[in-house]
């Protein structure tokens, strides 16, 4: 298992008990037996609100970061990943949103494999490569917009 792993599943067993974790980040990777920049890395890749997280920070001699998940109800957040797509979103980016909601139990398997071969690349064979992720952004949020009135 890579660094980057372990890290992350620290971050969230200390997540369990309240949603929040508050590291210490030197401290933290002296523990882990990292670099504090690893510590960096998974935060500002894992732990974004794309992916239902607010990252604070202070620094100092008493510095500390703190990481909470962000708890709203299913219609909210749908409406707010709505809302932040834009008129554009790459194959990457949609794809991590809608494994979001999917791990977040927001959206159920099959709705999920749906939305993934909707909005897939090879979906947009015929369409011109310029045209692609606004499209993909379309569909998406008419997806979204759908699964939010189903519930």
């Amino acid at each position: 298992m890579s660094i980057s792993n372990d890290i992350t599943r620290m971050i969230m067993q200390m997540m369990e008990t309240d949603g929040s974790a508050e590291i210490k980040r030197n401290d933290f990777a002296q523990e882990l037996g990292c670099v504090p920049s690893q510590i960096n890395y998974v935060i500002s890749s894992r732990f974004t609100p794309e992916h239902g997280y607010i990252v604070e920070s202070r620094r100092g001699g008493g510095g500390y970061i703190r990481i909470t998940r962000i708890v709203t109800d299913k219609s909210s957040a749908i409406m707010h990943l709505i809302n932040s797509i834009g008129s554009e979103i790459d194959s990457l980016t949609c794809r991590s949103h809608i494994m979001n909601l999917y791990n977040a139990d927001m959206i159920d398997s099959l709705s999920a494999r749906l939305m993934l071969a909707a909005t897939d690349d090879a979906s947009f064979r015929t369409i011109p490569p310029s045209m692609r992720d606004g499209l993909r952004a379309s569909i998406l949020k008419q997806c979204l917009l759908v699964k939010g009135k189903d519930d």
